[in-house]
């Protein structure tokens, strides 16, 4: 039977944002425990830097403005403004797109865990995986697909995504 995990501070968000050089970007923190059912990230975008307009279409998640400022567009037809404290729902399926500030954004996101990439068999119905004109936008840290090509960061992580193509 293995051991019962108990439960401990993880991180003071505080010492990340303190510790991060001033031009960092992307996760300064990633939940990193095994067996866990949730993932979470503090992410920071610089002053200035959007995540465009996407959908999450599996996942719920929170957002909690840890620094800065910045604006949340929903698609209604005003932004919502962002601060520290600031708590927000992204449901799944809802369109969002966040704005950074003068000051950027730095926030904590929470969600259900991703299932882990499975190792086996492949099945034959989807061979292929992305075209080679797509490597550019796949987010080296996270792994996940850019939205739209002309993307600088990615939606989900907040990294800089690759300039250039693999090929």
């Amino acid at each position: 039977m293995p051991a019962q995990e108990t439960a401990r501070v993880l991180a003071h968000l505080d010492e990340y944002v303190a510790g991060a050089s001033e031009g960092q970007r992307g996760a300064l923190w990633r939940l990193a425990e095994r067996g866990r059912q949730l993932d979470a990230n503090l992410v920071r975008l610089p002053p200035h830097v959007s995540v465009t307009p996407h959908v999450e279409g599996a996942l719920d998640v929170l957002l909690l403005v840890v620094e800065g400022d910045g604006q949340l567009d929903d698609g209604s037809p005003t932004p919502q403004d962002m601060r520290p404290g600031g708590l927000v729902w992204l449901p799944r399926d809802a369109t969002r797109a966040l704005a950074a500030g003068a000051r950027g954004l730095t926030y904590l996101t929470v969600h259900r865990r991703r299932p882990g990439m499975a190792v086996g068999p492949r099945p034959v119905e989807h061979e292929g995986g992305e075209a080679p004109c797509a490597l550019g936008r796949v987010c080296q840290e996270c792994g996940r697909l850019g939205a739209e090509g002309g993307a600088r960061y990615c939606a989900w992580c907040g990294e800089e995504l690759p300039t250039t193509s693999a090929y």
